[in-house]
């Protein structure tokens, strides 16, 4: 990283030291060598490197986002706030009223791997939705071990690889908790981590890194379509091996489809320990949730702490159900509001209320959709061709039982993530100081 001199004063005083690194270091951190290594060891000789990288090009983005601390401290204050008022009876008997009837069922576990998925706006953080299920951690725990420090006024802010030495094993104790907090006895010996058609997925080779993690952690594992799991003897079983936790990568999150027939069976007759499960998607994901977490009145009248609605209300973009009587108010609005499907992953059906359509928007009041205020994401830029070029970005807190375990970002053009835009796909999140007396002088590296 060079310094300049003469445009010092000014890029300093015009953000944060976080802004300023987003907008002005192109320093690339990424060892693309070490990635490629990384992957031909994890993913074996069928699923190289190369071929992954020719059919994934924009998976993994080349340059970092930088975060401030005093960001991901808000967005852990906001995690902790959703997550006490989570715990509230009257909060789940709320939620669970519009929730599928499976999701009434309790079993015990919690849920591995929430998302956590939040706009840095100028109010600070702003959280847009939870997802269950969220793709993309051991990716992004590989992409972590694969960068390098490219000066020393970096160096400090580069996790050291023993951070992600920590995360795989505390990955493999999460699963064996999800699995004690349903069994008394015994031990975790196999895993089925299911999903529609697997190998068509697009992160079907995360499919392939959990199978390695499991059965270097001393647990078997396979990768299966949930149409190959037979109910039998009390049991899931897959190609005559019996299965103690299916992880749950599918988005049928109410396990209604035929395909999920033994499953669901198996699920509700706590005949395997099923992980993120439906309760866990009507709790955490359905968009309507961000409803109540946004209505001051109600959390105050359930008896929700100040300091837990004082982080909540500023802290999610004001998020209201979608609903006929309101629809001459919310087109009218449309253009500062996003509307999103209550049951909707991977921003499929989002839309931007500014580009909807007439059609488009009789189709959003006949679904269950939710209109939330909308919150410009914040950019990080990049080279193309030897030019800036802005890319959207998000971040995501992978989180469990309340406690955040990776931080990630994912960079874009376009309305929503794609993983089709060059030069973005999951980047590493590094934490600078909310000071800038850590760089030696201007702010405007290359």
């Amino acid at each position: 990283m060079r310094l300049s001199g003469n445009g010092m004063n000014v890029a300093w005083q015009t953000g944060t030291e976080a802004e300023i690194l987003n907008r002005e270091c192109y320093c690339v951190s990424l060892d693309q060598d070490a990635l490629r290594r990384e992957l031909a060891a994890q993913l074996g000789a069928r699923e190289a490197s190369e071929p992954l990288l020719q059919s994934h090009p924009h998976l993994f983005a080349s340059l970092p986002v930088f975060v401030s601390r005093r960001h991901v401290s808000r967005m852990a204050e906001i995690i902790a706030a959703v997550e006490s008022v989570v715990a509230t009876t009257a909060y789940r008997d709320t939620v669970l009223q519009w929730a599928p009837p499976i999701a009434g069922f309790d079993p015990g576990c919690r849920g591995v791997f929430l998302g956590y998925d939040f706009h840095l706006g100028p109010a600070g953080p702003q959280l847009i939705e939870i997802n269950t299920n969220a793709g993309g951690a051991l990716l992004n725990a590989m992409l972590g071990r694969a960068q390098q420090a490219c000066c020393k006024a970096i160096e400090s802010l580069v996790p050291g690889p023993d951070a992600f030495v920590a995360f795989e094993a505390g990955i493999i104790a999460m699963f064996r908790h999800e699995w004690r907090l349903q069994r008394s006895s015994g031990e975790l010996s196999r895993v089925a981590i299911v999903d529609d058609a697997p190998r068509k997925q697009y992160l079907y080779p995360e499919f392939l890194l959990f199978k390695q993690l499991f059965r270097r952690n001393g647990i078997d594992a396979v990768i299966a379509d949930p149409t190959e799991l037979t109910l039998r003897d009390g049991a899931i079983w897959h190609d005559g091996q019996r299965i103690d936790l299916v992880y749950n990568r599918s988005t049928d999150f109410a396990l209604a489809t035929p395909a999920n027939a033994a499953l669901r069976d198996a699920y509700l007759n706590r005949q395997v320990v099923l992980t993120p499960h439906p309760r866990a998607h009507a709790l955490y994901a359905d968009k309507r949730n961000l409803s109540v977490l946004t209505e001051a009145a109600r959390l105050h009248a359930w008896g929700i702490d100040d300091a837990v609605v004082n982080a909540l209300v500023p802290g999610i973009p004001r998020t209201r159900v979608v609903n006929r009587p309101d629809a001459d108010e919310l087109w009218s609005d449309r253009r500062k509001l996003f509307f999103k499907p209550a049951a909707g992953y991977g921003s499929k059906a989002a839309y931007r209320g500014e580009k909807l359509t007439k059609r488009v928007w009789e189709e959003v009041l006949a679904g269950n959709y939710v209109a939330q205020a909308f919150v410009p994401p914040s950019e990080r830029q990049i080279r193309d061709a030897a030019s800036p070029l802005a890319l959207k970005m998000d971040v995501r807190n992978y989180v469990y039982d309340g406690a955040v375990q990776l931080l990630a970002a994912r960079l874009y053009q376009g309305q929503t993530t794609n993983f089709r835009t060059p030069g973005g796909g999951f980047a590493p999140v590094f934490t600078s100081p909310t000071e800038c007396d850590c760089l030696p002088g201007p702010a405007n590296h290359r």
